[in-house]
């Protein structure tokens, strides 16, 4: 049987060949958006599941929007307006195929940023969407720009991750996120912001969310897997209530509901008291792998390379003179070091910069260590 004319558009995903490769364990992986396993608050999650087991009533069919006492906590957490409502996903990245299937016909103008999240990419490619992209610079996204690109592609969406960006880690300023909202407003377009790592802030001062100054025009999905851990695969996405209605309907066609058991974990792990303090660790831990995977790239890159700094999240950019960035991956990964070049995180029509992205949250300090010296020894002789 043939495959859809949809998905033969779409590429194998390097990172998942690349991780596959990564899985030897000769190779030093930083190429995975992986949590550290330490950070994972096992000392709550093995007293709450044996809590769980004795709550038949979580282990029957639930509502398709989500378990209620969760909902409300989150309701609550993240102060919700009145005039929003919520709905559980099975991660933040089913939220995002929901928003591409409730609202994405083909050829319809999907804006991201220049470089964007793969992820997103791969979603609404498969809802062919018609995909433009806007630069971005140490602020966020270009606002000239996009004012333009609003006006000529009169877009559906604009997708973002405006808190350290995937794969960029470039944090929004204020002032980018009133601009990004007024225009959302102004243009009639719809924010995407997806805030998988806003809770990984290790410096830095906590800006509003850019959602918060258009609330009428956005939807916001979180993701719990950065801060409790990827295998609950529970996620939420949020936004005025006739934007959010459509999506419930997509989910319960998809798989009825996201499963209760894992939402109602994910509330004890919530309401501990101790999991604001595990949150602190992990940000502190990330913190010391960022930094000393900065000072040894710092020490490292040759000259015409140059590292983004970031002050949370779980990735840095480092770009690199002009080259075959798939090329100096698989030289790399030959080295027994697993990166992701540039060139996967751009649409095929886009100009795309030479660049790596290095994750630093999943390795010990030993291995980035070996790792950035041999990072540095092949952009010395390829670049």
């Amino acid at each position: 049987m043939q495959i859809a004319k949809s998905l033969q558009q779409i590429q194998s995903s390097y990172i998942r060949e690349i991780l596959e490769a990564a899985s030897n364990p000769n190779v030093i992986s930083l190429a995975g958006g992986l949590p550290n396993d330490a950070t994972f608050p096992m000392d709550i999650i093995k007293p709450a599941m044996a809590k769980l087991g004795e709550e038949l009533a979580i282990f029957q069919y639930g509502d398709t929007a989500g378990y209620g006492p969760l909902l409300d906590h989150l309701y609550t957490r993240y102060q919700l307006p009145a005039n929003q409502k919520a709905m559980i996903t099975t991660g933040s990245q089913q939220g995002l195929d929901l928003i591409a299937r409730a609202y994405i016909d083909p050829q319809d103008c999907v804006v991201m940023e220049a470089p964007s999240y793969l992820g997103a990419m791969q979603v609404f490619g498969l809802c062919q969407a018609n995909i433009v992209t806007v630069e971005q610079n140490k602020q966020g996204p270009d606002i000239e720009a996009l004012e333009q690109c609003f006006i000529s592609n009169a877009p559906k969406l604009f997708y973002s991750v405006p808190d350290f960006h995937n794969p960029t880690g470039v944090c929004w300023s204020l002032a980018t996120r009133k601009a990004v909202a007024a225009l959302c407003e102004k243009y009639s377009v719809t924010l995407v912001e997806d805030a998988p790592y806003r809770e990984l802030r290790f410096s830095g001062e906590t800006l509003p969310m850019a959602s918060s100054f258009c609330p009428d025009h956005s939807i916001v999905l979180r993701s719990f897997s950065k801060i409790a851990a990827p295998g609950l695969r529970i996620g939420m996405v949020s936004g005025k209530e006739s934007l959010i209605q459509p999506l419930i309907k997509v989910k319960q066609g998809a798989d009825l509901h996201s499963s209760v058991p894992m939402q109602a974990l994910l509330l004890e792990l919530l309401n501990n008291d101790s999991f604001a303090q595990c949150l602190e660790n992990n940000t502190a831990l990330y913190r010391d792998r960022y930094n000393k995977m900065a000072e040894e790239l710092e020490k490292h890159l040759p000259n015409g390379c140059e590292l983004t700094q970031v002050e949370g999240g779980m990735f840095v950019w480092v770009k690199v003179p002009q080259c075959d960035t798939f090329a100096l991956a698989k030289s790399l990964l030959a080295e027994g070091v697993a990166v992701v070049p540039s060139d996967v995180f751009y649409p095929p029509s886009a100009a795309k910069s030479s660049a790596l992205r290095l994750n630093f949250t999943n390795c010990s300090p030993f291995d980035l260590d070996i790792a950035i010296q041999k990072i540095g020894q092949v952009l010395r002789t390829q670049c």
